[in-house]
Order: C-alpha cells, then sequence, then structure tokens
C-alpha cells in the first residue's frame, strides 16, 4: 500500500457561544481548522484534522498547518501509511520542529490502519478500556456571575467535569473559583486553568485564596520553572498543559513530581502515535489525565475519543467534545455528547466520514 495523494480543506467552525476567552484576554470567534484525506493506491482514504486555537495560543497557526502539509506532502507519496515509525522519521527530517503540522497526517494514517485491519483506533491504540467517555466543559473566561450561570447550565445538562478559564486579574479569579464551586455537587470535579496567564505572585495569591476548596490548578504560570514554585507552595492538585510537549519534559516533570495531572492535546505532540507514548507514561506513573487537542471539528473530536477510549479508566479525567461546541458539523458517524458523556464512534479507523459533497473542492492536493 501507497501513499498516491494528500488533500487538503479548510473548514470554518463558529462558536455555539459566539466566542471564546481565556487568559490574557485572548479570544477566538470563528476556527480556523484544517481536514486532510490521505488517498492510497488501494482506494483507502484516512481522514484527519488539525485545529489550532489562535495563534497565539500554543506554537501552533491555521495557516501554517496547512503551509508545512504543502512543504511535507511530497515526501510522503509512495510511503506505506501503514508504518507509522517510518512515516515520522520521513516528516522529521523534512520538516524539524512543528510537531502541530504533522498531527493531522499521523491521524490519517491511524485511520487507513485501522481500515485495513478492520478494527478501530482505540483497539489499535492498545485496546477499548471503556465505549463511553467521560467529559469536561471548558467555561469562556467572563465576570464571576456569568462563569457561574453558565456552568450551571451546563451542569443542568449533564457535565460533571468542569475547567473554568481564569488567568486575569487575580482578585477576579479567585471570585470565579468560588463562585462557580459554590453550586457544584461535592462529587463534581473543577478545574481552574490560568492558561499561563498569572504571575508567580498573582498565582500565589489565588490559591492561598482557594486553598479550602476541591479545585484543581492548571498551569498558573509560563515557564514550568514558575509553575514548578507555585506547586511546592501548595496542597492543591496541580495540572501541567503547556509546558509538557513531548517526553523529555513529561520526564521531568516526573522526576520533579511538579503535577497530578497532565492535559494531553494531539497536536501539541504531533498525533496519535506521541500522544500514545505519553500517555501510556503517564499511566505507568500513576497520573490523571485529559485527553484532548488544541480544538477541532467531527474527525479531531473522533480521535480525542479513540485516544480517550484507550485510556485506563482510573487515569483518565475526561476527554473533550470539541464538535459539540460549534455549529458546523461535516462528517458522518462523529462522536455525539450524550449528557456528560460521548460513546467511541462505530465501525474501523476513527469511524468517521466527511461528506465530501459538502466540503467542495479542497484548498490543494499534492499528487
Amino acid at each position: 500500500m501507497k501513499i498516491n495523494a494528500v488533500h487538503v480543506w479548510q473548514v470554518s467552525l463558529p462558536l455555539n457561544e459566539g466566542s471564546y476567552r481565556w487568559a490574557g484576554g485572548k479570544s477566538v470567534d470563528v476556527f480556523d481548522s484544517t481536514l486532510l484525506a490521505i488517498d492510497t493506491d488501494e482506494g483507502i482514504t484516512g481522514w484527519g484534522e488539525v485545529c489550532p486555537l489562535g495563534p497565539v495560543y500554543l506554537p501552533a497557526y491555521a495557516e501554517g498547518v496547512r503551509g508545512g502539509i504543502q512543504k511535507l506532502g511530497p515526501h510522503l507519496l509512495g510511503l506505506d501509511p501503514r508504518e507509522h515509525a517510518v512515516l515520522w522519521q520521513v516528516m522529521d527530517d523534512q520538516l524539524k520542529g512543528h510537531p502541530f503540522v504533522k498531527s493531522g497526517l499521523d491521524m490519517a494514517a491511524w485511520d487507513i490502519l485501522g481500515k485495513v485491519t478492520g478494527l478501530p483506533v482505540a483497539t489499535l491504540l492498545g485496546g477499548i478500556t471503556s465505549r463511553e467517555i467521560p467529559l469536561y466543559r471548558a467555561i469562556s473566561q467572563r465576570p464571576a456571575e456569568e462563569m457561574a450561570a453558565n456552568l450551571r447550565s451546563y451542569r443542568d445538562d449533564g457535565y460533571r467535569r468542569f475547567q473554568l478559564k481564569v488567568g486575569g486579574d487575580p482578585d477576579e479569579d479567585i471570585r470565579r473559583i468560588r463562585a462557580c464551586r459554590a453550586i457544584l455537587e461535592p462529587s463534581d470535579k473543577l478545574v481552574a486553568d490560568a492558561n499561563t496567564g498569572w504571575l508567580p505572585a498573582d498565582a500565589m495569591r489565588v490559591v492561598n485564596a482557594v486553598r479550602d476548596l476541591d479545585v484543581f490548578i492548571e498551569q498558573p504560570c509560563l515557564s514550568y520553572d514558575e509553575c514548578l514554585s507555585i506547586r511546592a507552595r501548595t496542597t492543591l492538585p496541580f495540572v501541567l498543559d503547556e509546558n509538557i510537549d513531548g517526553l523529555e519534559p513529561l520526564l521531568r516533570a516526573a522526576h520533579d513530581r511538579a503535577m497530578d495531572m497532565v492535559n494531553i492535546k494531539l497536536s501539541k505532540l504531533g498525533g496519535l502515535t506521541q500522544a500514545r507514548l505519553v500517555r501510556d507514561l503517564c499511566a505507568r506513573l500513576g497520573m490523571l489525565m485529559i485527553v484532548e487537542d488544541s480544538w477541532g471539528g467531527d474527525v479531531a473530536t473522533a480521535a480525542i475519543a479513540h485516544a480517550a477510549a484507550s485510556t485506563p479508566v482510573r487515569n483518565l479525567f475526561a476527554a473533550t467534545d470539541f464538535n459539540g461546541y460549534v455549529t458546523h458539523s461535516f462528517a458522518d458517524g462523529a462522536p455525539r455528547r450524550m449528557g456528560g458523556t460521548m460513546c467511541l464512534p462505530d465501525g474501523p479507523g476513527l469511524g468517521v466520514t466527511p461528506r465530501r459533497d459538502e466540503l467542495g473542492p479542497p484548498a490543494f492536493t499534492i499528487a
């Protein structure tokens, strides 16, 4: 089996809530997603998707995905997409870094392997531990009372795990955390995610002010050392996200006991192949995990579902149904939220089929 073409589409994903806000006044109204298809000489097609959270969150941006694929695509023609290690070696040889560019290509290769073997990707990633995947809901940054009301509405819809977007004014963040925790049940889970937005002094003010609450603190500061200094001075459970972008930083953080939970984003790591390595190591180290991506639609959400469904149940804090945040669906078979969970898609591979007639012609094709 050989790759004989790569097709790429740009897909716009407007948000149900109109906009999504996080630390530092950053926001997005319409997500710019890249959908791709890898065709093979045996008539099997694999699908992938990459959707950065705008250009100001991680070192990734939408136009960079498509530009990187234009550079990489010609080097993939003629390769066997089932040989993931070979595919990754070629991608690394031809484009240093830029894991977000490689993520969708890697995802599509796994989709092909699943279709060839007749197995879901979750089985190939280690085995299905659960077909019902717990979800968390991200609560966009707003005044405290509005965030609490928003959280309450999603709790009424069935969510039991929530991630508050904080990382702004520390006094307002303290009010946000307290207002939201106050309306939750003891069994509900709450994460206060600063997305690197606090200075160390501000972070210490917040964690000291909420130390009596049941709340996780996620990525309070920009640098790893700053986060580690906050971790050392709080008893609240700690999450790292932006600083964990590969095996090496994970190993360092594990050695330093820098966190209790890791946020695994597929495109931050370069796709399912690298995410599986990080996930399996986290499981062996006894860490909790959030399994998700930067953002995405139906295909990215399906890949999240497969990665989460093959994660040990005791280690999986939650996953994300990003296609439930946006107004545009473009694929059949995509996972959908039911209460506070989503189910693994049926069928081999990722189990989703984008509707080509709705997508229109590709932005470009490499063949």
